[in-house]
């Protein structure tokens, strides 16, 4: 695909680009002129070796020899061994002449622009003229009286050091000034190639001048050696173009894709700079859907010649303006250039997908082959080809989970994104650093909850477990109520427990004896994980009969990170079995401690549908449930029906096995997903919890109303227990009581608190029972 050459144009405001292209050509002049002076009258007596010298360089630039793997800016101009050759033999006159046509006709037929040529003729007369003062100074002649001494090899290898140096230093300043600091890594890198490409050709200049003193018929026995290496780069380069391209289709394959975004990625880096309305560079990442059907069905023959049929069909597309490539199986990608908007993608997407609409006929039969489109825009969604291909894969896979065919790259369907692995790398450091043992108690708004809230610390270092502990003086009042003070001060059945004091309130006057512990600072900067608990509320009897337990996590960046965000995140790796770890571990033994301090509750958790497809779940409950002398019935598990579709079998035989420990389980988000009158037969459940989508609208919507009526009376009749979530006003709790509703929970009653505040709340709850009113027969269904 031909593009235009970045050099042949000058962006405005770069002075100093311009500055140094006038200063150089006008140096050259300077060099130039008095030796061209004198030349048409030396023109006669030159001899035929010199003639046949110049018309080999004019000759051979009129065909320069690009490398392969190498743009053409890199291409490799012959007449630079001709015409240091005439330097040597007759003198900067006929060698700046020589250069200047040699210059001339291969700008010609390379298109350069005007004041490219004339600044590369400036440039060579300026390496020219320093190679020739070099010269200058040496004893004389080259070999003039048939001996070649040290100093003419001395001399002609510092002249030849100085032709390069002065050559190269201004092509890379002009490509600094002209590129900015972005060129200059790969004006370095390009050196290694330029000493050997361009030195090897100065480097022969001297056995030119030594044949042509013998001969000048030996002078283009030269042309053979560089005949030769010139065929045998360009079976190279032939070799190299083959292993770029895709041997079933002929299309370019991911090698030449990467080649060729790199290179658009530059010249529209340099139409963003100047404010082009075309500086736009879409990849579309094409992966055809079915076909893995096709190939299993029909066999990879057929699927092969499905593959040349699609390519064909997207190369009618296309066109000769972008680039088609195929990256492997049924993955194409198209580079699209010099495009306005992100509109013009999806105008050239939707163009492909109606291209793969209409079946592909093989040996009679239709097949039908459709595509799921990703796209990535430069400079948008990326600036380089790994980024850009990354993101339009996200977007391709992110039209194929929405059943879409063409997506345009969105931050928030990457789920790899650095940043979202960035917290998940922070979410396994709080999981592996443990709960903290001193932390600030928080309540459910973030607010530091009163010192006198904190229960003592345990024994000081350095301090006898063998004497009694002494406890200091609290740092404020005795609480009037028993039941709170019961809590505060109730013994601990598995560990002290260290609350620091809140800012607002100034640390204790005594200290630890001896050296400060040293503080593991592990999660200081990743935050801290935290269980908040929402009471549950029997309808009936207004009493707090169990909570739900809530995971939070406090970044120090981000703040309240979102629950679902938090397991979405976790359930993507092995992260999600540290958090489940966490979770049981921490409701497990708060509930040893609302036991000890006489607070009877059952607790709810919930688990992932990763963790139901083992047994390590129900190992870790046993285990723990042992350890901190828990009832079973205590605690229940909250499974989603989506976690009892994703496999069936083994969910089963993880949910058995909980019922035979003795905990309960529960059917969150009932009547969302796939809930049938199967899976509340077969499965051991304990209650369904309606979920809050219809609770919520129940006391406006009729429909919603029917629907938690029937849900109620369906479970009841199967003898399951009915919580209903999101229970926010007194109208819907007094429908809920109406229908039969066992439990009420919602913000209704109180939010999610942390466990210190939760015994704060209970201290003050007070039951209250609801009294039915004719208004709570429910919302009147509108005439249809």
């Amino acid at each position: 695909m031909e593009t235009a050459d970045p050099r042949n144009s000058v962006p405005p405001g770069h002075q100093a680009f311009g500055g140094l292209v006038a200063a150089v050509t006008a140096m050259a002049v300077l060099v130039a002129v008095p030796a061209l002076v004198g030349l048409p009258d030396r023109l006669p007596t030159l001899p035929a070796a010199f003639w046949t010298m110049a018309v080999l360089a004019v000759a051979c630039d009129a065909r320069p020899f690009v490398p392969p793997g190498r743009r053409q800016t890199s291409a490799i101009f012959p007449s630079t061994c001709f015409t240091f050759a005439i330097l040597l033999g007759w003198g900067l006159g006929p060698a700046v002449a020589v250069q200047a046509v040699a210059v001339a006709v291969s700008g010609w037929r390379m298109r350069h622009a005007l004041w490219r040529t004339a600044f590369n003729t400036a440039q060579y007369a300026c390496a020219l003229g320093a190679a020739y003062l070099v010269l200058r100074l040496g004893p004389g002649g080259l070999a003039t009286d048939g001996r070649l001494r040290w100093t003419d090899v001395a001399v002609v290898g510092v002249a030849t050091a100085t032709w390069f140096a002065v050559n190269y230093g201004l092509v890379s300043t002009a490509l600094r000034l002209r590129f900015g600091g972005r060129w200059w890594p790969s004006v370095r890198q390009a050196l290694p190639f330029e000493l050997l490409s361009t030195g090897s050709l100065l480097l022969l200049a001297p056995v030119l001048v030594a044949a042509a003193r013998a001969s000048a018929v030996l002078i283009p026995l030269v042309l053979v050696p560089l005949f030769a290496v010139y065929r045998m780069s360009r079976l190279s380069a032939e070799q190299e173009q083959l292993a770029a391209l895709d041997p079933l289709t002929g299309l370019p394959n991911r090698k030449a894709l990467l080649a060729e975004v790199a290179e658009q990625v530059h010249l529209h880096a340099e139409r963003v700079a100047r404010g082009g309305p075309d500086a736009h560079l879409a990849l579309l990442l094409i992966d055809l859907d079915r076909f893995k059907n096709v190939n299993d069905a029909l066999g990879h023959a057929v699927g092969d010649r499905l593959l040349v049929e699609v390519s064909a069909r997207l190369v009618d597309v296309v066109g000769g303006r972008d680039m088609l490539a195929r990256l492997g199986g049924d993955e194409f990608a198209i580079v699209a250039t010099r495009l306005a908007g992100v509109d013009e993608a999806r105008e050239l997407a939707d163009r492909v997908v109606a291209a793969l609409a209409e079946p592909v006929p093989l040996d009679g039969l239709p097949l039908d082959v459709g595509a799921s489109i990703g796209v990535a825009l430069f400079p948008e969604h990326g600036e380089d080809y790994a980024t850009l291909m990354r993101h339009a894969d996200v977007a391709m896979y992110d039209a194929k989970h929405r059943n879409d065919t063409v997506a345009v790259y969105a931050a928030e369907s990457d789920h790899n994104s650095a940043e979202r692995l960035g917290l998940l790398a922070d979410l396994r450091r709080v999981l592996e650093a443990g709960p903290p043992v001193a932390r600030t108690v928080r309540g459910g708004d973030g607010a530091t909850l009163p010192s006198r809230l904190a229960t003592d610390p345990g024994p000081r270092a350095g301090q006898s477990r063998w004497w009694p502990r002494r406890r200091r003086p609290r740092t404020g009042p005795e609480h009037p109520d028993e039941l709170l003070n019961r809590i505060l001060t109730g013994a601990d059945p598995t560990r002290p427990r260290v609350i620091r004091p809140g800012p607002d309130v100034p640390p204790p006057a005594e200290a630890p004896a001896g050296p400060a512990p040293a503080r593991d600072d592990a999660a200081d900067d990743v935050g801290a994980i935290t269980m908040y608990y929402q009471p549950q509320i029997a309808i009936a009897t207004g009493e707090v009969v169990g909570v739900e337990a809530l995971l939070r996590w406090r970044h120090p960046r981000r703040g309240m990170v979102d629950p679902g965000e938090l397991i979405r995140l976790a359930e993507q790796s092995a992260v999600m079995r540290l958090l489940t770890r966490r979770v049981v571990d921490d409701v497990i033994e708060q509930l040893a401690k609302w036991s000890a301090a006489g607070i009877t509750l059952r607790a709810s958790l919930n688990v992932s549908v990763r963790d139901l497809h083992t047994n390590e779940i129900a190992d870790r409950i046993a285990e723990q449930l042992t350890r901190f002398g828990v009832r079973p019935e205590r605690l229940q598990l909250e499974i989603t029906e989506g976690a009892l579709m994703a496999d069936p079998r083994r969910v089963l035989a993880t949910i058995t096995r909980l019922h035979r420990l003795g905990v309960a389980i529960s059917l969150d988000d009932f009547g969302t997903g796939y809930s049938s009158l199967q899976h509340l037969r077969r499965l051991p459940l304990a209650e369904v919890k309606v979920d809050r989508s219809f609770v919520l609208g129940m006391a406006d919507d009729a429909d919603d109303a029917a629907v938690v009526r029937s849900m109620i009376e369906l479970a009841g009749a199967l003898g399951l227990r009915v919580v209903a979530e999101g229970v926010e006003d007194e109208r819907t709790w007094r429908l809920l009581h109406t229908a039969g509703c066992d439990v009420a929970q919602g913000w209704f009653h109180a939010r999610p608190m942390p466990a210190e505040e939760l015994a704060t709340w209970l201290s003050r709850y007070r039951p209250v029972h609801p009294t039915v009113a004719a208004e709570t027969d429910g919302p009147r269904r509108a005439g249809r």
